[in-house]
Order: structure tokens, then C-alpha cells, then sequence
């Protein structure tokens, strides 16, 4: 299992803590220091689509100009946006046995989610 985001999201810190109180184990992957292929991305853009994987609160995606953000309209600009930025990419996201949960961290998806 391993479970994506950056160690400073207040949302990947909780999700890490409920894993860690249910003795799940799991092996972190941090955006900033290892990156994110569009491999990847591609697959859980298949399971999820872009709509629930861009995430657009935040910082980044506000700082982003007003055009970058119309021109998102579908999986292969949201891939290009999310490798070039990957703090769009909403988190955390949990993957396991193929599955991606990547609507970030939710007590009852967690607890639904076939770990």
C-alpha cells in the first residue's frame, strides 16, 4: 500500500495518523522529493478522472493565471498541469492491490476501502 501526498498537508497528516492508529501499513511517497510519472497519474486518472484528482483550493491552483485554470478541461491538461505542479493534485491518495482512493482523507472512505 502506499499512500501519496506531501508530509506537510494537514490532510496526508491525518490520513498517516488514522493508518498508523489501525495498524495499516503503508510506504509514503512525498510529491516534492520523488515526483509523480505520468504513468502513473494516467492510471489514476482512468480510475478517479481528473474532476476528483485536480484539487482546486489551495494555494497553488490560486495562484495559478486566470487562463492556466479555463484551459483544464480534461484528463490529458489536467496530467500536464498536475506533473508540472503536483501540489494540484488533490490529497492524499491511497493506493492499494490497483485501487486508488483519491478523494482525500475521509474516515468512512478509509474505513469502506478495501485495506
Amino acid at each position: 500500500m502506499k499512500l501519496y501526498g506531501i508530509p506537510n498537508c494537514d490532510t496526508v497528516k491525518k490520513a498517516r495518523v488514522w493508518l498508523d492508529e489501525h495498524d495499516v501499513h503503508y510506504e509514503f511517497h512525498d510529491f516534492r522529493k520523488h515526483g509523480v510519472s505520468a504513468a502513473l497519474l494516467s492510471a489514476w486518472l482512468e480510475q478517479v478522472g481528473w474532476q476528483k484528482l485536480l484539487k482546486k483550493t489551495g494555494p497553488t491552483w490560486g495562484k495559478l493565471p486566470d487562463a492556466v485554470k479555463s484551459s483544464i478541461k480534461d484528463d490529458a491538461s489536467a496530467l500536464a498541469l498536475m506533473l508540472e505542479k503536483p501540489n494540484v493534485i488533490k490529497r492524499p491518495v491511497l493506493e492499494h492491490n490497483g485501487k486508488v482512493l483519491a478523494t482525500g482523507f475521509n474516515v468512512n472512505d478509509y474505513e469502506n476501502f478495501k485495506l
